[in-house]
């Protein structure tokens, strides 16, 4: 089985007006994360090649704040389009919030190949954590992102305080959307957070993960954020789980394994690197 890897870039970071209680880079919380408004173009193109260069098949465009506007949007297609021209083969994913119809075209058109939108957790459970934008938001976005012909990158957060039933909720939500990934996020505490959880056990996470992938039996299933918090030593036990692709490097705000130890643990598996998106 080979397993796809992605690197994230944080385009914009710590500028987010929403007050999401498991998110560091809403400037409602005071997190003490690094904020700039906008990465250098020619930075995000060396930051590409670098992920390609250790075996990335995804790079994903992320900014901060609710969802797409004309400078934002304007920014992430010149971004996708240097992309595009210098590295082909890389599979370009944006993650910039709501975006309508109109918008995901125009990212399409100029090389985004996949669009995230996290639904995070269950419709229900969704306003004990936000309540500046409503979970229904985040579901149209999905249904556009179908719509434009984009893959549909998405998933959620477990061990925010929902219930069982409510990942049940979560994960039904889903298969009514077909995404072709699942990002699947652990939460990391932070003092500055309103969220007061603790990670979840290394042996909950594994059923988590094992009972996804047999409910989404031929989505690519991603362990991304919180994989070093709740996973530690056994993170090589992911994979046998039903994880078939992973985040590598640093995430958004919080700092990720070193790649090389990845890479190592993954062959040491027997398991190949992806070697393009559809691969996997």
């Amino acid at each position: 089985m080979p397993v796809f890897l992605c690197s994230i870039c944080n385009v914009s970071s710590g500028s987010c007006n929403e007050d999401c209680k498991f998110c560091t880079q809403s400037i409602k919380h005071n997190a003490d994360i690094e904020r700039y408004s906008y990465k250098d173009v020619s930075q995000i193109l060396k930051e590409a090649k670098a992920a390609r260069s250790k075996g990335a098949s995804g790079f994903c465009l992320v900014t901060s704040g609710k969802g797409l506007n004309n400078t934002k949007l304007k920014f992430i297609c010149e971004v996708a389009s240097v992309i595009r021209t210098e590295i082909p083969e890389l599979n370009i994913i944006a993650c910039n919030g709501t975006a309508t119809l109109e918008q995901l075209k125009e990212l399409k058109e100029a090389g985004v190949t996949s669009y995230n939108h996290n639904l995070e957790s269950s419709e229900d459970y969704y306003p004990n954590i936000c309540t500046s934008h409503s979970w229904q938001e985040r579901f149209q976005t999905c249904l556009h992102v179908n719509e434009a012909g984009l893959n549909l990158v998405s998933g959620g957060i477990f061990g925010l305080g929902e219930s069982d039933e409510q990942r049940v909720s979560f994960i039904n939500a889903l298969k009514r959307l077909n995404p072709k990934t699942v990002p699947l996020n652990f939460f990391i505490p932070n003092p500055a957070l309103p969220l007061k959880a603790e990670p979840l056990h290394v042996d909950e996470g594994l059923e988590l993960i094992k009972w996804v992938r047999s409910e989404l039996p031929n989505v690519k299933l991603m362990v991304a954020g919180g994989r070093e918090t709740t996973f530690k030593d056994r993170q090589n036990e992911i994979f046998e789980a039903g994880a078939n692709a992973i985040v590598i490097g640093d995430y958004l705000t919080t700092s990720g394994e070193a790649i090389n130890k990845d890479k190592q643990m993954i062959e040491s598996l027997g398991l190949k690197i992806a070697k393009n998106y559809k691969e996997v």
